[in-house]
């Protein structure tokens, strides 16, 4: 816990200084900064609690109220206070006992089974100069030297024992245990693990100081690992004489059966092959004990391999039992803890075909297998039909399997050995340390090689064969921890007055002792340390193995008390490292092809030359009479236009090839101001002709005389209302809805090389989110007349015509090709320079032409009367018909007028006869004119206005 303010960015801190003299201990007492900082003693450090390395080496005072601990290196112990804490006044507590760092000897010395120690010229612990005496309890007699002197921490003899007067073999007492062995089925641990029990029964009976009056025996059968099988012996165990003081099954489906009914009976069950996490449930299984540590023991291990390689997913398969799920269910907690990921999870009962293309088809790669190995074999059988192995896949499976497991043969498999070995090459292995590693002498005075040695001369097949080699040790050990147990609960020879013999299902108070006795067990065995946890399992290291050419080869060994993980480097991969937990996904966007862009840009800029020839051309030809008709500035905006058009051409082949990311919004409007200006300002002012033109001669018939006063301020108040109304529109699109990057991604493609990745194309695109809304576009419509203002009205129109045609065909087939990049530019770029090309040439190379042609020396009448497209044939011909036509008229008006002229000439002298025949006639009385003969009615009134009409 951390006293005063200073914070706690770390856990406690061990920190060694060099050797200083103990007065630097002593501050001043008035300092009020708090206490000096404190330097170990030599071979000794401090814990200096909440404070890293580098704040230590920063500071000189330690606060009021703060806390520190002593700590000695190696096989030495603190003499004198070991914490010490900053007063008030400046000093620490206990400053007048200096702390010091002395060597010890070993402790184990100060214990004697069966007898005392007496320490003399010493205090615990057991410093330099301390003796040592040894004397046996009654009945036990001393084996060794009766005394030992420490010095420089050793002592001089080795350590003796106590050793029982032993009973002689005829007069003991019979103890039975009762035991099941799987010789078949799942695990077929018995065939190993019944030798390695009945040569301990051999080496525990023949010790004079375990057991001196009883005698171990043995009666067991063949569970086959059925619980079935398992109930009809155990019924024979139970109900059958002699009375087991003990049960020891094997496998974890029988010992459930087992220790659910010992509880029963008032019998300790004692397990040497047994993994299930679920038998260390006290409240259900509360007599069961086991020297094979829990399934679940393995789960550390794999958490921290999944470390090491970078694992972030894996899945699992397993077979449906108790003990399996179980395991799974606390690995799925643990890889949770660790931030890893179960993926999939697949379970079979007997067939795992289903389950196994599962696995391939959700591409797993790293896969924990739990099941018995019977089954791993149907299990390996389907992975090598789906090609489930190889350098893309890890398996981590049980390593209590035999070794050439994946070689014996198995009727109920279709797959041979070779295959079965192709599949299973490159698996990883976790198992209990089962046999000690360090080679030492056990309890037994044999060594773990020693016993392996032994073990295999009483075996009736080679090892490889056999199953539960392996566990053998465990069996071997289970053995020793029993009798040790009972030697204790007994007495080692009568002392405590408790007779096995006595032991019956109904007598709690000896169940009790053995399992005190039991739950207390501590000595080194052939597999290691032997030693229980609460729930009565075995606490051992894991040993971690991987298939290399088809035999183990060990690669690790991990303690998970101590998270300590010692690896050997001998790991081999079949792809020279360790797979990915998953595909490994590149993402590569698809670019524009760099050879495409640069030719749409040559010709847009191409384009862009002409469109500066036009405009040049039409400025400087401004006063040509055959030109001002055309209204030359609507066409100067028309080639601004283009301009602007094929310019847009450029930012819309530029991506992430040639941009960043942050570049690529100011792109998108580029392209979107360019083309939306550039068709305002050339189709606009295109337009603007079209319709001032298709108005004027849609007029009523009185108002024809407005066909000859075309205001030009009228045409461009209409372009600029429809480039105010386009840059509006942009405006406000940009501002609520602005264009951005936006990434379409498509289906993953693998690689042409064999790599573990897979390749996942993207595009970018320029996108809102209402984009056919503002991409809207109304009709045009135009209007084939003519007018004496505007003489190149039929070149807009084809100009029009021919654009909107390209537009209907190109923005559809546009997108629907958005997601290739290389033919929707070509269809965009390529319509934009088209149209703009046809609209300057249809529209200023015929009056080039015409002007270079035919002179500017040509009639006004002559300029005005044809029309402003010279090279149309059915123009010219229908000009000469009404040319000829004309003639023909005033060559009729001629003969009228003369017809005309003759009859006013005849009308005249008739006149002139009728005055003289009648006089002229008096005047009317009423005042009116004097009356003359009445006109005959068929006689025409040729008065001027008549006259006129026939003219006309």
């Amino acid at each position: 816990s951390h006293q005063g303010s200073v914070p706690v960015p770390t856990p406690t801190l061990y920190l060694p200084f060099p050797l200083s003299h103990h007065s630097s201990l002593y501050a001043s007492p008035t300092h009020p900064l708090g206490c000096q900082i404190i330097h170990p003693p030599w071979e000794g450090g401090i814990r200096y609690r909440g404070l890293t390395r580098d704040q230590v080496k920063a500071i000189n005072f330690l606060p009021v109220d703060y806390e520190i601990e002593y700590v000695c290196r190696g096989e030495r112990e603190v003499v004198g206070p070991k914490v010490r804490k900053c007063l008030a006044n400046g000093s620490w507590t206990d400053m007048d006992t200096p702390s010091r760092c002395v060597r010890i000897c070993s402790k184990s010395y100060l214990t004697l089974e069966n007898g005392k120690v007496f320490l003399t010229g010493g205090d615990l612990p057991a410093l330099d100069g301390a003796r040592v005496d040894f004397r046996c309890d009654p009945d036990f007699h001393l084996v060794g030297s009766s005394r030992s002197i420490c010095s420089q921490g050793q002592w001089s003899t080795p350590k003796p024992h106590c050793q029982v007067n032993r009973t002689p073999h005829s007069e003991r007492r019979a103890v039975y245990i009762g035991a099941l062995f799987p010789m078949s089925g799942g695990w077929p641990g018995g065939q190993a693990c019944q030798p390695a029990v009945e040569m301990a029964l051999e080496d525990v009976n023949s010790r004079r100081d375990i057991l001196p009056d009883y005698e171990l025996k043995l009666i067991h059968h063949d569970s086959k690992c059925d619980p079935g099988q398992a109930t009809k012996y155990l019924y024979e165990l139970l109900y059958n004489d002699p009375i087991k003081i003990i049960l020891m099954p094997g496998c974890s489906s029988v010992s459930t059966l087992v220790a659910e009914a010992a509880r029963m009976w008032n019998l300790i069950v004692l397990s040497y092959g047994s993994s299930s996490p679920a038998l260390s449930n006290r409240q259900r299984f509360p007599t069961f004990f086991r020297t094979h540590p829990s399934a679940t023991l393995h789960n550390p291990t794999r958490v921290k391999l999944f470390e090491k390689w970078g694992w972030k997913k894996i899945a699992t398969i397993q077979q449906t039992t108790e003990v399996f799920t179980s395991t799974l269910d606390d690995l799925e907690e643990r890889v949770k803890e660790a931030g890893i990921e179960i993926t999939f999870r697949q379970s079979f009962f007997s067939d795992p075909a289903v389950p196994v293309k599962n696995l391939k088809r959700q591409d797993a790669r790293i896969i924990v297998g739990l099941f018995y190995e019977t089954e791993a074999r149907k299990v390996f059988c389907e992975v090598y039909k789906e090609r489930l192995f190889g350098k893309k896949y890890v398996w981590f499976l049980i390593g209590w399997y035999a070794d050439n497991w994946f070689k014996i043969y198995d009727p109920s498999i279709n797959c041979t050995v070779d295959e079965m070995t192709e599949a299973v090459e490159g698996h990883i292995t976790t198992e209990i340390v089962m046999l000690n590693p360090a080679n030492t002498r056990s309890i037994s005075n044999m060594t773990s090689q020693e016993f392996v040695e032994k073990l295999t001369k009483r075996l009736k097949r080679h090892p490889e064969e056999t199953g539960g080699f392996q566990e053998a040790p465990l069996a071997y050990d289970a053995i020793w921890a029993l009798a040790l147990a009972l030697n204790k609960t007994s007495g080692g020879g009568g002392r405590s007055g408790v007779r096995l013999e006595d032991f019956n299902y109904n007598n709690q108070t000896i169940t009790d002792q053995i399992y005190r006795a039991m739950n207390s067990s501590s000595f080194e065995g052939v597999s290691g340390h032997v030693v229980f946890d609460a729930s009565g399992s075995r606490m051992a290291w894991t040993l971690i193995e991987q298939l290399q050419g088809g035999s183990y080869k060990k690669i690790g060994y991990y303690d998970s008390t101590k998270d300590d993980l010692s690896w050997s480097k001998t790991d081999k991969w079949i792809g020279g490292s360790p797979p990915a937990d998953q595909t490994l996904v590149i993402k590569t966007f698809r670019f524009l092809s760099q050879k495409l862009f640069i030719s749409v840009s040559v010709l847009s800029s191409l384009g862009i030359v002409l469109a500066v020839v036009c405009l040049s051309f039409n400025i400087y030809n401004s006063h040509v009479r055959y030109i001002q008709n055309s209204q030359p500035n609507l066409n100067n905006l028309t080639a601004v236009g283009c301009s602007l058009a094929l310019a847009a051409v450029f930012p819309l082949g530029l991506d992430g090839y040639h941009i960043g990311r942050n570049q690529f919004p100011f792109v998108c409007q580029a392209r979107l101001w360019l083309l939306g200006l550039g068709f305002s300002l050339g189709y606009g002012s295109m337009f603007t002709k079209i319709w001032w033109v298709h108005t004027v001669f849609t007029k009523k018939e009185e108002k024809k005389e407005w066909r000859k006063t075309l205001e030009p301020w009228k045409l461009y108040a209409t372009v600029g209302l429809l480039v105010g109304m386009d840059v509006l529109t942009l405006a406000i699109w940009q501002i609520v809805d602005p264009l951005h990057r936006t990434i379409e991604t498509f289906a993953k493609e693998e690689p042409k090389e064999d790599i573990d990745v897979s390749i996942l194309p993207q595009l970018e695109h320029c996108s809102s989110r209402k984009m056919n809304t503002w991409l809207g576009e109304g009709p045009l419509s135009i209007a084939d007349v003519s007018t004496e203002k505007i003489n190149d009205h039929r070149a807009v129109g084809m100009a029009i015509y021919n654009v909107a045609v390209l537009c209907l065909i190109t923005a559809p087939v546009t997108m629907i090709l958005s997601s290739q990049q290389d033919a929707a530019f070509a269809f965009a770029s390529l319509a934009i320079v088209f149209s703009s090309y046809i609209t300057l040439v249809v529209l200023f190379v015929p009056k080039m032409r015409r002007l270079i042609t035919r002179g500017e020396w040509q009639s006004e009448a002559q300029d005005t009367m044809k029309t402003g497209s010279s090279t149309n044939n059915n123009e010219e011909e229908k000009s000469r018909l009404l040319e000829k036509e004309n003639r023909e008229l005033e060559k009729i008006i001629a003969e009228k007028e003369e017809r005309v002229s003759e009859l006013r000439h005849q009308l005249q002298s008739r006149q002139q006869l009728r005055s003289r025949r009648h006089p002229p006639t008096p005047p009317d009385p009423s005042g009116g004119l004097p009356r003359g003969p009445p006109e005959p009615p068929d006689r025409l009134s040729c008065d001027g206005s008549r006259v006129h009409l026939l003219y006309k």
